[in-house]
């Protein structure tokens, strides 16, 4: 594989991190991480099916390591087991994806207090943990990679997701200033803001997801994660945003009058779970 031939020699060793590795995304950084030649640690709250993608990845490329580990990561000490986990071992995570999250339709007042807790903890508190504890550890080596997931929601509010775009858009000025916080040590700390991804996790029925793709409007999470890795690897991008139609997303949106968004959120109301 060419990804392999380029890294070959710069990655024997080396381990990459990736949560929410069990599906959608997160199944593809994993897999093309070890076509890079990174042991990979796959980290998921879906154990079985965690266990089948790491057996998959590891059928295909039987001379890297690959290490699955179940864990809920909206736990508020998930980021330091995990930190722990690898330095026991002697581990050395140089690629570091912060891709595990949720998505639901729900205003803030209507949503249980576990699930803002469960939203807030994994998108905020365990991502700037994890930042924190394996940046730290590049920082000292003077080398190292860290992809957060953000979204294109995350540069504008959106009612009915409230939660989800003030998190992501958390995860995203959080990045922006850690990234210069890094750069002179050799750390590139990289944002993926991308629209709709046809993946599971909005719920969108399989024919939609095709007709979105076929359009432009939802894009394939393995080129996504092609180009999202070929970004943080290749160039000193501080963002990735996919497809030229998410690009404009934030100053139509930003345009668009109070009266059409509010019927927008009545349209989804039916969406709220």
């Amino acid at each position: 594989m060419e990804n392999r031939r380029r890294m070959n020699g710069n990655t024997a060793g080396r381990s990459a991190l990736v949560t929410g590795a069990s599906s959608g995304m997160g199944v593809h950084y994993a897999t093309q991480l070890a076509g890079y030649g990174y042991n990979v640690i796959m980290v998921s709250n879906q154990d079985v099916q965690l266990r089948e993608v790491a057996a998959s990845i590891k059928a295909q490329f039987n001379d890297i390591e690959v290490i699955s580990i179940c864990k809920d990561l909206s736990g508020r000490e998930a980021a330091q087991e995990l930190f722990d986990f690898c330095n026991e071992r002697g581990i050395e995570v140089e690629v570091l994806i912060n891709n595990a999250g949720i998505f639901f339709f729900n205003d803030i007042i209507d949503c249980p207090k576990e699930r803002v807790s469960t939203i807030v903890n994994l998108h905020v508190f365990t991502v700037t943990m994890l930042c924190r504890l394996f940046g730290e550890k590049m920082r000292e080596r003077r080398k190292g990679y860290i992809l957060n997931m953000s979204s294109i929601s995350a540069h504008t509010p959106f009612c009915g997701i409230s939660l989800y775009t003030a998190t992501k858009s958390y995860i995203r000025t959080m990045s922006r200033a850690f990234r210069l916080e890094l750069k002179e040590f050799g750390v590139h700390v990289m944002t993926v803001s991308p629209g709709a991804v046809a993946t599971d996790l909005y719920r969108l029925p399989k024919n939609l997801q095709r007709l979105g793709v076929n359009i432009g409007v939802i894009y394939r999470p393995e080129k996504l994660v092609r180009n999202a890795l070929k970004r943080l690897f290749y160039t000193n991008k501080k963002e990735y945003i996919p497809g030229y139609i998410n690009r404009l997303f934030k100053p139509v949106y930003a345009s668009l009058p109070e009266w059409f968004k509010m019927w927008a959120r009545k349209k989804t109301a039916c969406l709220k779970k």
